[in-house]
């Protein structure tokens, strides 16, 4: 299933340096005479209103960016993966061409702010320490994907968790990057349950995302305003559905991760920073993560991630 055409495009197009929608459309002719690449219907494409429906599209497109991948994986691949597939062939930095691709966007007024999407899309294992009296000193797991959307700045995140009861618990909402600040706003799918998130403004290449979240505990005898720390860490594949729910006694942070691909050397260290950075209380009444505390954390999977392709 093709996804996040409009960003892809519009990489493609600061890679390019094409900065007019008929400059991008001559790249595609160039590959291809005949190509399908319309230049009337890359309006909406490039909007995010639609998308190429001929597979032909897909494969010039992969000739006009030399990649050895087919067509359909240009369709198909997440936006982190295009952008370094891309970055990669050309010899720049994923940076560099998020940077082109916003400065593009800038200058040109048909062409909306999407670069930060690409360094948040993706799929991430949520940690958080349990709510529920029952459940008073064990971390939760879920999944969160934050994929965009059309419109300048529509981003939406989606949570999964598999509640203790074996039910499926949904939440949704948006996504709202500030210089300052990163906020998602979920709500239950069905129900009445809401999140809210403040973490902390993310940074390339987005490894690991912190912060605090605000909501109810669903499984206690009473409603009680409460407030936790919070970690996502960007998984390169997606969490089996099964994963979730309380973490197992006996089992660390470490080894859950390592389950889920992402292999940290020096586990019983991590353990340790991670395990202090989520149960952190506050300090004199007041509930403030030290921004040091966090950038140490984000040292730490930044250059796990980048080490390993990203």
């Amino acid at each position: 299933m093709a996804q996040h055409i409009a960003q892809k495009l519009r990489l493609t197009s600061a890679l390019l340096g094409t900065v007019t929608r008929k400059e991008l459309a001559a790249a595609f002719r160039a590959v291809n005479p005949r190509t399908a690449f319309d230049l009337g219907r890359a309006d909406k494409w490039l909007q995010g209103r639609a998308q190429p429906r001929e597979q032909s599209v897909y494969d010039d497109w992969a000739k006009v960016l030399r990649l050895d991948q087919p067509g359909a994986w240009i369709a198909e691949s997440d936006l982190p993966s295009f952008a370094a597939a891309i970055a990669a062939r050309h010899g720049i930095g994923v940076a560099e061409l998020e940077r082109r691709a916003h400065a593009q966007s800038a200058a040109s007024p048909g062409h909306d702010d999407r670069g930060i999407g690409l360094a948040l899309a993706g799929t991430y294992a949520w940690y958080t320490s349990a709510w529920s009296p029952y459940y008073r000193g064990q971390l939760i797991r879920g999944r969160l994907a934050i994929e965009a959307g059309p419109g300048a700045h529509a981003f939406t995140a989606m949570y999964r968790e598999t509640m203790p009861n074996g039910q499926l618990q949904l939440l949704s909402g948006p996504v709202t990057p500030t210089k300052r600040s990163l906020y998602l706003h979920l709500k239950e799918v069905g129900g009445e349950g809401q999140s809210f998130l403040c973490l902390f403004p993310h940074t390339q290449p987005v490894s690991v995302l912190g912060g605090y979240m605000v909501g109810t505990a669903i499984f206690a005898p009473e409603a009680q305003p409460s407030l936790t720390r919070i970690l996502l860490v960007r998984l390169r594949a997606p969490a089996a559905e099964q994963w979730g729910g309380p973490l197992p006694p006996g089992i660390s942070i470490a080894a859950d991760l390592a389950s889920l691909g992402i292999v940290m050397e020096h586990p019983e260290a991590i353990d340790r920073q991670l395990g202090q950075f989520l149960s952190a209380d506050s300090d004199g009444g007041v509930n403030q993560i030290p921004p040091s505390e966090f950038r140490a954390i984000l040292d730490v999977f930044d250059r796990h991630w980048l080490q390993h392709g990203g």
